[in-house]
């Protein structure tokens, strides 16, 4: 499933609401952690296509269907992966920075790398699809300091979040 995204930054709200609809339906829960970083992440990697590109963008989300099944079964949806991707025309690459605690904004790959087990990007046409995919499993593993520096904590949308 995708949207189609304007470059306007009105439609990073429109991509949130647009995720959340979407997880209805699927094996993922709308009050669950997974659903809160799922929205999290349309949210930074629509906003670097809109606030970086000033062009269009296609926003994937490809979800794990609601299936049956007992809890932590191999292949249930409670062993899953959640794949989201972003597709720009700028072919520039995305390139994480380090900010200090002042910076207003700069945090968006940190969260990215902190937030999804695998990211990264891949030349398209005449632009980039920007991907990121987070593993439903009972227990997360301990995810690289972003940065290199260690850890730091990111308030968005009244959510503290640590970048372990």
């Amino acid at each position: 499933m995708q949207l189609e995204v304007r470059p306007d930054p009105s439609e990073v709200g429109r991509a949130r609401r647009w995720a959340r609809s979407r997880l209805a339906g699927s094996a993922i829960r709308a009050d669950e952690s997974l659903a809160e970083t799922l929205v999290l992440l349309v949210s930074e990697l629509v906003t670097n296509a809109v606030v970086h590109t000033g062009r269009s963008a296609v926003l994937r989300l490809v979800l794990p269907e609601a299936v049956p099944g007992e809890p932590g079964e191999p292949g249930t949806p409670e062993e899953t992966t959640v794949r989201l991707e972003v597709d720009d025309a700028s072919d520039l690459a995305p390139v994480p920075r380090c900010v200090n605690d002042e910076a207003t904004g700069g945090r968006g790959l940190a969260l990215v790398d902190g937030l999804a087990d695998r990211w990264g990007w891949s030349r398209e046409g005449t632009g980039k699809r920007i991907w990121c995919e987070v593993d439903r499993r009972a227990q997360r593993e301990e995810t690289a300091p972003a940065c290199g520096s260690g850890g730091g904590a990111v308030t968005y949308e009244g959510y503290a979040y640590e970048v372990v």
